[in-house]
């Protein structure tokens, strides 16, 4: 019952940590939302929050997008995710990709990380376009492939799969959260843990 003496480098483990991973939240915004088909929407925007509050707990740096808001063509972040982190502003923009504006790239950079933990509405669409760009340029991503979804079920399918074929490793929210924990002797998160995952598996 004695975790190894010698801890992995969180920061260059090639498993997600605290230390070396941030999170990409693109487009959650109500119009997309409510265009899902491939999902239950009500368990979509839970697996998202709990997506942002994992973020938060663990202290990943986070970078949120959306389009067209300044134009007055679509809203704001839901307001889940934009709760979970008040203190940070959206990158709005008009390209339907978001590897395709300069604010938003340059914000994925400042983070420092390589390993992208990305979610996006739609999956076939704003999941896949900046994700295939991201692992051009040599970063790692991980879509959380139960907090997104598409048009339908095959757009979603379709989209997932062209990632995996690209490289993109998939995770789910709660192999995100038990990744980024690891042991339980890290006492400081294990509160916070617990109410993240019995809050969803309880939803």
């Amino acid at each position: 019952m004695t975790s190894f003496s010698t801890v992995r480098d969180p920061r260059t483990d090639h498993l997600l940590t605290p230390q070396n991973a941030a999170l990409v939240i693109i487009d959650y915004q109500p119009v997309q939302v409510s265009s899902i088909q491939s999902m239950e929407k009500r368990t979509l925007v839970a697996n998202i929050t709990a997506v942002a509050r994992i973020a938060k707990l663990y202290g990943l740096p986070t970078v949120i997008a959306t389009v067209n808001v300044g134009t007055g063509r679509n809203q704001p972040t839901i307001h889940q995710i934009a709760e979970v982190f008040p203190e940070v502003t959206p990158i709005d923009r008009t390209s339907i990709n978001a590897w395709e504006d300069e604010d938003f790239v340059a914000a994925v950079r400042a983070t420092g990380r390589k390993k992208l933990i990305m979610a996006a509405l739609w999956t076939e669409v704003c999941l896949v376009h900046p994700a295939l760009d991201a692992l051009a340029e040599g970063f790692e991503v991980y879509p959380v492939v139960d907090a997104v979804g598409g048009t339908s079920l095959h757009a979603h399918q379709a989209g997932l799969l062209r990632l995996f074929q690209a490289g993109a490793q998939p995770t789910s929210w709660v192999q995100l959260i038990c990744e980024l924990q690891r042991d339980w002797n890290r006492v400081e998160t294990v509160p916070g843990f617990s109410e993240i995952l019995f809050a969803v598996e309880g939803h």
